[in-house]
């Protein structure tokens, strides 16, 4: 049985104080032996914070984003051996706002996800297609691209990598992916897994991503090649992402 994963990104919102009262109110949310992974992704400033307020209980935190170098001349960039003094367990790679709104390539986000298996984070790596790509025919073309990333990954360490597929027209449009358009997808990238890595890519988390809420995160749940979402907007409330959450887990 795979593990299903919840994951918030927040983006770049919340200071130190909305990050500890959100943590507060999650901590109080979450029940002892709750039966999804729970994992929050603040902005580096909020890291200590969210620390401090979630450390010793079930629940994850990570960062939204790292250098693959360790050190070095990369004005304004924060590395991961900075960023496990915060605890950190997942790091986010190739997330769309990554490659589109600050250009990405996937040679660069195939470094941090290396960057990130060698300091033993697990991963969230991205994928997904463009509407034109869609359009086009190109959508499992682009993703297999990306995905590409997992070249060199041994079969070990593809274990703690979850795939988030997130179809660039979906997120924060509130117009989500059919299910039946999601499960396609979700169910190509597993065979692609399954003629890399054998066997292993059964145990693999693939989320799905994409104007989650509560009233649909359900639909997506009972899809038999995705275990969990990946959420944005809908995550910035404690409430609300816990219910999207709490649906999973039915």
């Amino acid at each position: 049985m795979r593990v299903p994963i919840v994951a918030a990104n927040w983006k770049m919102n919340k200071v130190q104080a909305e990050a500890r009262a959100y943590c507060r109110r999650l901590r109080e949310l979450v029940p002892e032996g709750f039966p999804v992974e729970l994992v929050v992704f603040p902005p580096f400033t909020a890291l200590g914070v969210v620390r401090e307020v979630l450390g010793g209980s079930q629940i994850k935190w990570g960062a939204q984003n790292a250098h693959p170098e360790s050190k070095g001349a990369f004005t304004g960039e924060v590395s991961l051996p900075m960023l496990l003094e915060y605890g950190i367990s997942y790091l986010i790679v190739g997330h769309s706002e990554r490659r589109n709104i600050f250009g990405e390539p996937d040679d660069f986000i195939a470094k941090k996800l290396r960057s990130a298996l060698d300091s033993g984070v697990c991963s969230i790596l991205c994928v997904g297609e463009k509407l034109e790509e869609r359009r086009a025919g190109k959508a499992r073309e682009v993703v297999e691209r990306q995905l590409a990333a997992l070249a060199g990954v041994s079969a070990e360490e593809l274990e703690r990598v979850v795939i988030a597929y997130e179809p660039v027209w979906a997120i924060g449009t509130g117009v989500p992916a059919r299910p039946e358009d999601a499960q396609e997808m979700a169910a190509s990238i597993r065979r692609w897994l399954a003629d890399r890595f054998g066997d292993t890519a059964e145990k693999v988390r693939i989320q799905y991503g994409g104007s989650v809420k509560p009233d649909n995160a359900g639909e997506y749940l009972k899809l038999p090649d995705i275990d969990g979402a990946l959420v944005g907007g809908a995550s910035l409330d404690p409430d609300t992402f816990f219910a999207i959450a709490r649906e999973v887990a039915r």
